[in-house]
């Protein structure tokens, strides 16, 4: 059972309630717009800092870099992730839209590596739904940061058990 912190469009800012509702996370995915780099280090840093010695051993951070990320993310975060989580395919950019909305780009890549979940961000609008076509749960879990026009700061948290995606609960930070 891989316990799953989703975050993106934090856009220069990091809430510190953050770590409060990511405490029990094996990893945290940011699905891009970080803003600068240093929010991926004080999400990293905070992730260890905040989590039990006897857990820290399997943490990981996986991320995207988003539209407005410079170099010094996209050097370091690829534009797109394709991985395996407990037999889940997992598939991330930052921009791909939403079933059945995707951007040619993001369809092309869903139709290749046929993920059974889709994670984006971009839209600041959180979404969590089936795209029954391509047999994919696609997620975005808002935006965390302060910058956009969304009203109310958000995350989510959810859990991957085998093939099952489960327990998905969505956080307001205000």
């Amino acid at each position: 059972m891989t316990r799953i912190g989703l975050i993106s469009d934090t856009h220069h800012f990091l809430d510190a309630a953050v770590f409060d509702h990511f405490k029990n996370c094996d990893e945290i995915w940011h699905g891009g717009d970080f803003g600068t780099i240093e929010i991926a280090e004080k999400i990293i840093a905070g992730f260890r800092k905040f989590t039990s010695p006897e857990h820290q051993a399997g943490l990981r951070f996986r991320a995207v870099y988003g539209n407005i990320d410079g170099q010094d993310i996209r050097s370091i975060y690829p534009e797109q992730l394709v991985f395996d989580c407990e037999g889940v395919t997992v598939m991330m950019r930052h921009i791909g839209g939403y079933p059945p909305k995707y951007n040619p780009a993001t369809k092309r890549e869903l139709l290749i590596h046929q993920p059974q979940l889709f994670i984006s961000g971009h839209s600041h609008i959180l979404k969590v739904m089936y795209d029954e076509k391509l047999n994919c749960l696609h997620m975005n879990p808002g935006a965390a940061g302060k910058q956009g026009w969304h009203k109310v700061r958000t995350l989510i948290r959810f859990v991957i058990d085998g093939k099952d995606i489960k327990n998905c609960e969505v956080v307001e930070l205000g």
